[in-house]
């Protein structure tokens, strides 16, 4: 089985980008959209950025319009807004699927390292409202490694491990501390 350093992603130019340029780092790979009840994450997102790139991490940023129609516009549009809203500076890539039949590979690859486990976070109330949402969707949500929402991140060590998955609801301020613990 290939791994993650043998796959390809296209930047939000269009030109094909190896993952394994990112060699030795620590990714977060999300899945975002501009006009998502979670796009505020963005502010989080870039804060932790700035902390930590100079350390050896990354954030790849694939937006993704399949949950709501929430990631609207070309690459462009969506690059101006995460930039002129929330300063977003980490690398973006061309819009993808996350799952089905159109699901880019990364994210297959993905979902096979790091299953859903449940949503999960300190906001009960955001946790309730979206296991309630996605099963009216998909009554067997919990049974399948699908990605369930926008703002899905997954945590990968520097050898390229996948080593967590965090849904949208999950506090950043764990991710964040489970950031530095791989940074060291």
């Amino acid at each position: 089985m290939a791994g993650m350093y043998d796959l390809h992603v296209t930047d939000r130019a269009g030109k094909d980008v190896a993952l394994s340029d990112y060699r030795g780092k620590v990714l977060l790979i999300v899945n975002t959209a501009t006009g998502c009840g979670f796009t505020p994450q963005y502010e989080a997102l870039e804060k932790l950025y700035e902390e930590c790139k100079e350390k050896g991490f990354e954030i790849l940023d694939f937006p993704c319009n399949q949950f709501g129609g929430q990631a609207p516009g070309s690459a462009d549009e969506i690059h101006q807004f995460c930039t002129l809203k929330y300063n977003a500076s980490f690398p973006q890539f061309k819009k993808v699927e996350v799952n089905g039949e159109g699901a880019d590979p990364l994210f297959s690859y993905l979902k096979e390292q790091q299953g859903f486990k449940g949503f999960d976070g300190s906001d009960k109330k955001t946790v309730a409202f979206m296991n309630e949402f996605v099963a009216k969707q998909h009554p067997d949500y919990q049974a399948t490694s699908d990605i369930k929402w926008n703002f899905t991140k997954f945590l990968v060590d520097r050898q390229g491990n996948v080593v967590a998955r965090f849904e949208p609801t999950h506090d950043m301020s764990d991710v964040r501390l489970q950031v530095l613990s791989l940074l060291g």
